[in-house]
């Protein structure tokens, strides 16, 4: 947590909650990005173009944020390939398993106060404690 700063941590989850708050108003829909990512290509096509946004959103904000920093942003991956792709792929069959993510669960249904949500989020965290705990202590940190 060497980067942590209050303003930062506010406004990105400002800017979160806004834009969850956006795409509900203009559209209806919830922006949980597991079903938003698997709708671009699987999704009917009138629902497609605005998905395709969203995702290149994620994708070129942290590029743009890059470009216009004005000091490096240090960025690290500490872990192999095989483990990323596996733990990946765990993650796309728990989004699909859990009816949705952490954005989908976490941002926009717990502020709806939504039963199923919290329970998804109880289990999202839990499980991801377990995980980092077991990992841990069998690579011996």
């Amino acid at each position: 947590m060497e980067n942590f700063t209050p303003f930062s941590a506010l406004a990105g989850g400002s800017l979160i909650g806004l834009s969850a708050v956006l795409l509900m108003a203009m559209t209806g829909r919830v922006a949980g990005i597991s079903g938003i990512l698997s709708n671009v290509v699987l999704g009917a096509p009138g629902e497609r173009l605005w998905r395709l946004l969203f995702v290149l959103g994620l994708i070129l904000g942290p590029i743009m944020v890059r470009i216009l920093s004005s000091e490096p942003l240090p960025f690290e991956i500490t872990s192999s390939f095989p483990l990323l792709l596996g733990g990946g792929l765990l993650v796309g069959v728990g989004t699909r398993l859990g009816s949705g993510c952490t954005s989908g669960h976490g941002v926009c249904g717990l502020s709806r106060f939504s039963v199923r949500s919290l329970v998804s989020v109880v289990t999202f965290i839990g499980v991801g404690m377990i995980t980092v705990t077991v990992l841990r202590l069998l690579a011996g940190g």
